[in-house]
């Protein structure tokens, strides 16, 4: 039962059809070890599949959590130009059901695998799009039927497919996650890098496990098997040699996304310019070696996740942001090629070229300390208005424990009131994105209402929660958009009537007007602009204030 892959010509990859008919054959021919099955639909309707390996037959996920087995679960096809993890995980998992003692070492842990994520993408085939890559001969596309990224979908959730992948990954819970991946950037002498889930946001058990056992044990595994690897290969500069720095993988990626639910993730990255037999070869090998990883060490793993969610429910501060720490660098071997500059042919400046008969072997800087940048409360329980429906759906698909309030009550409650916003300047994956947020704090007497909902914090999911509904965190619901309607007054004015009312205004309200003259001292190029400074008043004066206004629907309560 040979792939398309090794059917051909070390140059080609498996369509979607003949990769699904691929598995359904294989499961047909061996039902006590391999269970494939439609799990959904994407946004064009195509089907999405699952396939679960177990040693002993059994597939039921209940009995399996019941059982407390380990879960290794493998992404492939995100990015469906970047294809050798779709054609390793075939041979993979045909290797498992062919061959009784490879099977066997799996003992009690699961493979889990979606053969193909944005199978929208993969349908979408052609030959040029992937403009730096050497091979597949043909391929997918790198944007789903909604022409977006999905692997920037973790959190808004835009795709049907990121929405099936919540409620997927929750229900299965995985240990350790590798989403397979092809590279841009530099140019160097390794085949594969490795982007990790950051060990500093792991925290202090699963952290210095990844970083101090798992890591060096993949790296070594991966030497012996004749496939050096090195970290993903994140220049801090225009090219490897002024060192690199771990990739801050944010919850929009698949490895951030894990990181809400204390998985372990890896997204591995081969080389863009190695020739496709190396890439499937070197991503096989990596498979290989982190599945055995996991299956020799799946007991401390699963304690010390056990142990993360444990402190979770006990946090008095949770971290939202992370910055690199850049006074403390690692110092690693690495093997690159002469970065060298000359004049373009096409314009006036200087480009970047890597000459490959100068290549070098060094120690470089590496970056892979990340310290806190903001730190916030930890509350008793957020409280989101039902009306924000969007927000409290994604709570749910994370398996969030909400409690729907039975009546009406009073509370004391701190609340954000949004003083600024600075956004990107265009459209970001369907999205304005706000990257920049200040915020006022503050704790007012307020009223539940019948049918808020109630989160509490003393729960296995706390950290997807603080981390999609503080504002500043990296990716907030509030940065992606969701509550952007509370950004926009509802009224508005007449310049020529409201001219006399605002003199009336700064006369009542010797805030207002001191607030004004702050502001004509500190704009004096927009006080020439009548609706700047007639709109000035305006948001700002007491008597017209719109109460709902840049306030923060979403309330925390200590």
């Amino acid at each position: 039962m040979q792939t398309p892959y090794e059917q051909g010509n070390r140059n080609q990859t498996s369509t979607w059809e003949a990769c699904i008919e691929f598995y359904q054959a294989l499961a047909l021919r061996f039902p006590a070890v391999l269970q494939f099955s439609q799990i959904g639909l994407s946004d064009a309707g195509v089907p999405i599949h699952a396939g679960v390996v177990s040693a002993d037959g059994n597939f039921d996920r209940a009995q399996i959590q019941q059982a407390g087995r380990p879960v290794f679960f493998n992404n492939n096809g995100i990015h469906p130009g970047e294809p050798e993890g779709i054609d390793a995980c075939m041979a993979l998992v045909r290797d498992l059901c062919v061959d009784p003692a490879r099977l066997a070492a799996l003992g009690p842990t699961v493979f889990l695998f979606i053969p193909i994520y944005n199978v929208d993408g993969c349908r979408n085939r052609g030959t040029s799009s992937r403009v730096n890559q050497d091979g597949p001969e043909s391929f997918g596309f790198r944007g789903n039927s909604l022409h977006l990224d999905l692997n920037r979908d973790f959190i808004k959730c835009d795709s049907l497919n990121a929405r099936l992948f919540n409620q997927f990954f929750t229900d299965w819970d995985p240990d350790v996650m590798v989403d397979t991946h092809t590279s841009n950037g530099a140019d160097y002498s390794c085949t594969m890098t490795l982007i990790h889930t950051q060990a500093d946001k792991l925290g202090s058990g699963l952290g210095p496990f990844l970083r101090d056992s798992m890591l060096p044990a993949i790296y070594r595994g991966m030497q012996e098997r004749g496939w050096p690897t090195c970290p993903y290969v994140n220049a801090v500069k225009d090219s490897p040699d002024g060192g690199i720095a771990d990739f801050l993988e944010v919850p929009r990626f698949s490895t951030g996304y894990a990181a809400l639910h204390h998985t372990i993730g890896f997204m591995p990255e081969t080389h863009m310019l190695k020739p496709f037999a190396d890439r499937y070869e070197s991503m096989r090998a990596l498979l290989d070696v982190t599945l055995q990883f996991t299956v020799a060490h799946a007991e401390q793993i699963q304690s010390l996740r056990k142990e993360a969610k444990r402190q979770g429910q006990q946090k008095t501060h949770w971290p939202v942001r992370w910055k690199m720490d850049a006074s403390n660098p690692s110092r690693i071997r690495f093997k690159g090629y002469e970065a060298i500059y000359k004049a373009s042919l096409l314009g006036t400046y200087q480009r970047l070229a890597y000459d490959r008969g100068q290549p070098w072997e060094r120690d470089i800087d590496y970056y892979n300390r990340f310290v806190e940048e903001l730190v916030v409360r930890r509350p008793v329980a957020y409280v989101v208005p039902q009306a924000w429906r969007a927000v409290t759906e994604r709570l749910a698909w994370n398996g969030v424990q909400m409690e729907r309030l039975g009546a009406a009550r009073p509370a004391q409650a701190q609340i954000y009131r949004i003083q600024a916003v600075q956004s990107r300047p265009g459209p970001y994956e369907g999205h304005l994105f706000h990257e920049q947020v200040t915020l006022e704090s503050r704790t007012e007497a307020v009223e539940l209402q019948a049918g808020d909902y109630w989160i509490p914090m003393s729960q296995d999911r706390a950290r997807y929660v603080v981390e999609t509904l503080e504002p500043e965190a990296h990716d907030s619901f509030f940065r992606w958009g969701f509550f952007n309607s509370i950004l926009e007054k509802q009224e508005n004015f007449s310049d020529y009537v409201f001219e006399d009312l605002a003199l009336q205004l700064l006369k009542e309200e010797p805030a207002l007007n001191a607030k004004f003259e702050h502001w004509k001292t500190a704009n004096p190029g927009l006080v020439s602009d009548q609706r700047q400074v007639l709109g000035f008043i305006f948001e700002n004066c007491a008597r017209f204030a719109e109460p709902q206004w840049r306030r923060y629907p979403v309330l925390a309560i200590f």
